[in-house]
Order: C-alpha cells, then structure tokens, then sequence
C-alpha cells in the first residue's frame, strides 16, 4: 500500500496488485510532490500576491485558478485572444438577454402615448402615425422577431422616392431605438437596412408662370400661406403655427417662433417687396395665418393646383424660395439663416437650378403687376 496526499487530499490508502506497481506510483507521487513544492518555493513575492488575488477573483463563482485558465486557454484558442474574448463574451449576453414579447402595433401606441406626454406638435404626431401605422400594418407580430432583412425587403416594395425611403428607415430606427430602451427587442435591426443618399435631382421648383397661376387661382384665405411659402421659403408646418403677429410688414420681417421652427430655433425671415405687396390687404388681421385645420391646408395644395391647371409638386414652394433667392443673392450663408438649414445644405440642394435672371422675375410677381396675368396665362 502507498499512503497518497496528492492535491490536498485526506489520507488514502491505495492498494496494488505487485511491489513494482507500488513503487512506480509512489515515485510518480513523489515526484509531482517535488514539483509542486518546487514552484511554491520558487514564486517571488508579486507571483504570490497575483495567485492569491486570482483564487480571492475566482471564489464568489467557485471556480479553480486552474479551471479557470484552462477555459480562458481555450476560448483564446478559438477567438485569438483576451480582448476578443470579451468581445465574445459581451455579444452573447445582448442576443440572449431576457426580452419582454410586445407585439409592434404595442410597442407603436405605447411611443406615440410618450411622445405626446411630452407635448410633441400635431404635426409630428400625424407623420409618426402614418408612418408607423404603415409598418404596424406590415408587421404583424413581436417587435423582438423582426429582422432587418424583412424591414430591407418592406421598405424596397414600397419603391419610395429617396427622400420618403429616407423618412420611413428614420420614423422605424426611432421605433427600435424605443423599443430596445423598453426592453422589448435586444437591438435596433434598422442601423442594418441601407442608408440612401438623397438625390438633388428629387428637388422640384414651379416656375414664375407655374407660381402666378397658383396665386391667380388661390382663394383668399390660402393665399397668404401660398405666398409665405413661395417667397419666404417657410415650411408647411410653420406657415400652420405662425400668427399674423408675427409679420411686421412696417420693419419688414417675420419672425419664426422656436416654438414653430422644425429647427427650434428661432429666426428672422425678410419680407420682399413682393411679398409685403401680396400680404398687405390683410394688414391689421390678428389670429393664425391659416385660419383652417391643419387637414384643410394640406387639401387646399392641390386643389388650388387644379384650379390653376398647374401639376403640384411636394414642398416645392420652399425649394423654390431657396433656389431662387440663392440665385439672386449668390450668398448660401444668408439663405441658411433665412430657411433655417445649413449652408451646406442650401448650396448641395439648391446652387444653381435656376438663372439670376429667372430671380429677378421670381421676386417680381406682385398683385397687379403687369406679367401675373401674362405669366399666368401662358404657364412656363
């Protein structure tokens, strides 16, 4: 028999069948004694301390300094080294993280209740329903299985213009990005759906024979809106927000609100010559501009096309302001401050669409002048 205290064992008694068995394994013993005993002598001060502080990190899991190297070993083996392996590590724990299951119609209703607690404006409430009642409709199941691909392959169908893909992947991230915040899916699948530049060619202008027949033919309580359009670049949105306060014909200005700016930000917009001449028989109004509902503006668009025999073209009267106040001042800087963009952007979307010439005949088209009805009648 040979006595064994190998790895800090009890005392066992081993049996073998032969004294050379018996003595062949008490040698192996002895020596791995040996070898144990001499890496312990051998170890300076700071090896000591690092093996103690690992057995003190390994304790709370119940972990082995020695199993606990040998599975660091192997993963390194797999991934190529310690960094990756956290890496590793931390991307296992997000795609298998407990997920609360919540159906994206939930998940819709439940954005569109925060954001209006917040006090968000009718207007980006209406676009976010449209938008994401359009991807509700389409996806018919757990936010949590909604992949990227399906979102690709949904927003390719619609055949979209850049601008209104650009819109849809915006609206839907921010739908993820809620949802990921809430727990209810393990991370936002459209920072994956393609990103498409958007083309200056999706720019659409009126010319001055389109934009005097639309005046000619717009009713009184609309043209005021489709003049602060056309001639001061405003939005849609802040000519429905903007009261008749806000337009100083005497100082010629027209202040944009943060509260009404798309920005936030508050600007100062001037009042052209031929502006203040087709906003000057309503001096003294008070109130909004638009006095109507916001779905009566958006209807009064193509209607007053129509009656004008003039096709319309979406957010053309504000492209058409920056493309031909550009031309006329060749100062993208003063046009940012007037549309309240960059001049990076003014200049990408807007430089040279149209001729100085066409300018001057843009921000000549007054009430009465002598080429509305000529310009009118024989659209360009």
């Amino acid at each position: 028999m040979v006595a064994n205290y190998a790895d800090g064992e009890r005392r066992r008694f081993d049996s073998y069948a032969n004294e050379a068995d018996a003595l062949s394994a008490a040698d192996k013993l002895a020596r791995r004694i040996d070898s144990r005993d001499y890496v312990a002598a051998s170890m300076t001060k700071d090896q000591a301390i690092e093996y103690a502080n690992a057995v003190a990190r390994l304790k709370p899991f119940n972990l082995t300094v020695d199993a606990a190297t040998a599975t660091v070993v192997e993963a390194v083996k797999l991934v190529g080294d310690l960094p990756g392996v956290i890496a590793a590590a931390r991307f296992y724990k997000t795609r298998n993280k407990t997920i609360t299951p919540a159906s994206v119609s939930g998940v819709v209703d439940e954005l569109l209740k925060v954001k209006e607690s917040r006090g968000a404006s009718d207007r980006y409430l209406k676009d976010l329903r449209y938008r994401l009642g359009q991807f509700a409709g389409a996806f018919k199941s757990e936010i949590g299985n909604v992949e990227t691909k399906m979102v690709q392959e949904w927003l390719d169908e619609l055949k979209l213009s850049t601008q209104s893909y650009m819109n849809f992947r915006r609206v839907i991230s921010l739908l993820f990005e809620f949802a990921v915040a809430r727990g209810y899916a393990v991370d936002n699948v459209i920072t994956g759906v393609e990103s498409i530049k958007i083309r200056n060619g999706d720019v659409e202008i009126f010319t001055p024979g389109e934009i005097a027949a639309l005046l000619t033919a717009a009713d009184a309580e609309f043209l005021p809106s489709l003049t602060l359009g056309a001639f001061a670049g405003l939005r849609s949105a802040e000519i429905e927000r903007l009261n008749w306060q806000d337009v100083d014909l005497t100082a010629r200005h027209i202040i944009v609100a943060a509260s009404a700016a798309k920005t936030a930000s508050r600007r100062i917009v001037p009042v052209t010559d031929n502006l203040a001449a087709w906003l000057a028989p309503y001096t003294g109004r008070r109130g909004k501009i638009w006095p109507g509902s916001s779905i009566g503006f958006y209807k009064q668009m193509p209607a007053t096309a129509k009656a004008a025999g003039v096709a319309w073209k979406q957010n053309a009267l504000r492209h058409s302001f920056a493309s031909y106040r550009l031309a006329q001042t060749q100062n993208a800087a003063q046009v940012a401050l007037e549309c309240g963009n960059s001049p990076k952007v003014i200049f990408r979307h807007y430089n040279q669409l149209v001729k100085p010439a066409d300018a001057v005949i843009w921000f000549s088209i007054a009430p009465m002048c002598e080429t509305l009805h000529v310009f009118a009648s024989n659209i360009m």
